[in-house]
């Protein structure tokens, strides 16, 4: 038994001081007054955690770890560690892989891959293409979190851009349906467009021109549509502008058929940081204007958005080389998350109350995940200890990923995470990583 004792722990939107003990991969018990001395004496591991804030694990609803096919960028063991050591304990990483997770045997496969390898939970997306609603309609909703539809920028086949099969997949799949949404048409005709007066070196700067706010919200627009009118459980991913919150309602995820997810690129930064770190940023959707990230922000506050992801995307610095045309979209960030959104609630943009319930209770909630996401008795003891004391400067001495960078090196956060635990599992402490893959998959309910 490990006892967590005189933490301040924050959940479900209350803050308190109390003591939790973990019994094998559970929460045992949660203490509000002093912990028995009997008790004290039986634990294995007793955890002074005074001036440390205990919350649930942060569960992020959209990575790309990269594996299989691409583990130059990343894989599965590397960025898993790097996301313990931000707290982030629970992960649902995407299908554009190589091969793609198109079928039901390729999702076993990364399931088997990330099974004793994967320091956090995991649970995988289905891709959908134009032509595989068989497996769309065969997946296992118990272990399968939903099916991914990119309506806009993929690869290989994945590009979801027939009318019919559309339609189709919102009006026959059962699956929360999580849709990329920017318009293809509007993309290509902003791309040549910008081709015709600059040539092929375009300026990162212009990315927001090209994956413009129209194409988001004509895209974002024709997803709830197409839910509103089949009825489809639809969660839209990655929004990135103001005035794409107008889809949305407020409320509490599990009392919506539609709910949409921020991620920490269009909260943290804006174009105004293009100038200083140009490709680094460079996201689909495109980091747009100050005045959408205010929006967002707002949203999130007002529960117009849900869940606060990453989309994680790592590349090789000499791939995120050149301008709006060339570098590549997607860096990586779950290392961070967690710092860079308790950053923001000292600059009082977000409630630490906040914070947990859109990190760590929402995606729960939305997801339907058994017993992750609180801190309750009886859950399973996915938790981390943030230090608001001790500052963490952003270094590559001190970056997990693969790939080695971060677009947050030689950001000083004022906090840092001291623990993390996964099933019960030290799987990070004060800097060193446990060499046991704690991570299991996800199961739902449906």
């Amino acid at each position: 038994m490990i006892l967590i004792n005189k933490a301040t722990i924050i959940n479900e939107g209350e803050t308190f001081t109390g003591s939790l003990l973990i019994e094998g991969a559970r929460i045992g018990r949660i203490f509000r007054e002093e912990v028995p001395e009997r008790l004290l004496q039986n634990c294995s591991k007793v955890i002074d955690a005074r001036g440390l804030f205990l919350i649930p694990g942060v569960i992020d609803d959209q990575v790309h770890f990269r594996e299989p096919g691409l583990t130059h960028k990343g894989d599965l063991f590397t960025e898993s560690r790097a996301a313990v050591a931000g707290g982030v304990t629970s992960y649902m990483e995407m299908p554009n892989t190589q091969p793609q997770t198109v079928t039901n045997e390729a999702l076993r496969q990364k399931q088997e891959l990330a099974a004793g390898r994967s320091a956090a939970n995991y649970s995988f997306y289905l891709g959908a293409t134009n032509h595989n609603i068989r497996e769309l309609l065969n997946a296992d909703p118990h272990t399968t979190c939903g099916v991914k539809v990119f309506m806009g920028s993929s690869t290989g086949n994945m590009l979801v851009d027939d009318r019919r099969a559309l339609q189709q997949i919102f009006a026959e799949v059962e699956l929360l349906i999580a849709t990329h949404c920017e318009s293809e048409e509007l993309i290509r005709r902003n791309r040549d467009r910008l081709q015709k007066e600059l040539g092929d070196e375009i300026p990162v700067e212009m990315h927001p021109l090209i994956r413009s706010a129209e194409a988001c919200y004509r895209s974002s627009a024709e997803a709830v549509e197409l839910a509103d009118r089949y009825g489809s459980r639809l969660h839209v991913l990655h929004l990135s502008t103001a005035r794409e919150m107008s889809l949305f309602s407020e409320g509490s995820p599990e009392q919506k058929r539609i709910t949409a997810e921020a991620c920490l690129p269009h909260l943290w930064f804006s174009d105004e940081d293009y100038p200083r770190l140009g490709s680094r940023i460079k996201w689909n959707p495109a980091v747009k204007g100050k005045a959408d990230r205010e929006a967002l922000r707002a949203a999130l506050r007002s529960g117009r958005l849900d869940v606060v992801a990453t989309d994680h995307a790592p590349h090789l610095l000499s791939e995120k080389e050149g301008g709006a045309l060339k570098a590549a979209s997607g860096g990586p960030l779950v290392q961070h998350a967690l710092l860079a959104m308790w950053e923001m609630t000292r600059n009082a943009v977000f409630t630490p109350e906040l914070l947990v319930e859109r990190m760590c209770h929402a995606p729960a909630r939305l997801f339907g995940i058994r017993e992750r996401g609180f801190i309750r008795e009886g859950y399973y003891a996915d938790l981390v200890l943030l230090d608001p004391a001790t500052s963490l400067t952003v270094s590559s001495d001190n970056i997990l990923y693969k790939c080695g960078w971060s677009p947050f090196e030689g950001v000083t956060f004022n906090s840092s995470v001291s623990k993390t635990f996964v099933n019960g599992m030290l799987a990070y402490d004060e800097g060193r990583l446990s060499d046991h893959a704690a991570g299991q998959l996800l199961t739902f309910e449906h």
